[in-house]
């Protein structure tokens, strides 16, 4: 069975867009997949966090990782942190990382052209970590949002170069994007992704909001004054989000859903897409309170720890020994 890796790094509360463009795939490849899926703590470091609250959005992600699905029998589940060799295989690939490479990537890219100043380290070289993250686990895919695709081509890159100068080491993997809800977008402004760091509160759903209010959202949301239903990413960008959205949640096709529509309004559109949302939460919420009042979290992160951190270390053992830096090894 093939081997696949993913992670999502809660920084905060994990949205809608966090489920479709990636909790409920890990979800459905499961079963076809020898699954490993872990919290990314660390990269959440690369910025200042609360520690309280960090440390609630970490428990809230494995928690809602299990409500979403994910079945800890079938897949491995845990944290980043709890499997140190990751770190120090990431120090050895960004030892074998060129800085023209990660001068290109896009998120550091972003920081540096809004002016931000007090930049980490951490923030530069973190894709040579998310690299680690992966070829530790000899992992055959990965499956990726689109905005996410450069740091597993990156990944790709210095495994080729490493097998070439040491010999072969790495899994070179393949990156997997959905092609429908990849990459949801805001209610509020659909030219940008839907994401944690909006200020209005309106453009983006969280897992844990109140079912009531998301529903809210969905009503609110921007559309276009064309009055005329049909899925058209670059005319009618905000429509196309919310087809996308109801579809992602019910597994209706988009032609099915969209013929439905013909001839109504948006608000009819949108009535049916906030109720879809407004079931969505409920039902993964209800499942969420249960977890969270078990052992199931504590359990299900030690047995993943156990499961992962052979794996990483006997990577990690070759590498080094290929590099040169064990002696009786």
């Amino acid at each position: 069975m093939k081997r696949m890796l993913s992670g999502i790094k809660p920084t905060g509360q994990l949205t809608l867009g966090n489920y479709i463009g990636a909790l409920r795939n890990f979800v459905n490849y499961q079963d076809d997949y020898e699954m490993y899926v872990f919290i990314a703590n660390l990269h959440c470091v690369t910025v200042y966090q609360e520690p309280a609250d960090l440390k609630k959005n970490l428990r809230d992600a494995v928690a809602l990782y299990l409500a979403a699905g994910l079945d800890p029998e079938k897949s491995t589940i845990f944290l980043q942190s709890d499997v140190m060799e990751q770190a120090q295989l990431g120090w050895l690939l960004a030892c074998n990382s060129y800085m023209g490479e990660l001068n290109r990537m896009t998120q550091f890219k972003d920081h540096v052209a809004k002016g931000e100043t007090n930049l980490t380290a951490g923030l530069y070289v973190y894709p040579c970590l998310m690299a680690a993250d992966i070829l530790a686990y000899n992992a055959d895919y990965v499956p990726v949002g689109v905005d996410q695709k450069q740091h597993v081509e990156l990944t790709r890159d210095i495994a080729i170069r490493f097998n070439n100068k040491y010999g072969d080491t790495f899994t070179v993997p393949e990156p997997l994007t959905q092609k429908v809800g990849a990459k949801i977008m805001s209610l509020s402004d659909p030219s940008k992704k839907m994401s944690k760091s909006d200020l209005t509160n309106k453009g983006c759903i969280y897992l844990l909001d109140e079912p009531k209010a998301a529903m809210k959202k969905i009503m609110s949301a921007k559309t276009d004054s064309l009055a005329n239903v049909a899925y058209d990413k670059e005319n009618q960008p905000g429509l196309a989000n919310l087809i996308e959205i109801a579809c992602a949640l019910t597994g209706e096709p988009i032609e099915e859903f969209t013929n439905r529509f013909k001839g109504c309004g948006y608000g009819d559109l949108k009535k049916e897409v906030a109720a879809d949302v407004g079931n969505f939460l409920t039902d993964l919420q209800e499942r969420y309170d249960g977890i969270v009042r078990s052992d199931l979290l504590r359990d299900t992160l030690e047995n993943g720890r156990q499961k992962a951190e052979p794996i990483a270390r006997k990577t990690l053992h070759k590498v080094q020994r290929k590099i040169g830096v064990e002696i009786f090894r």
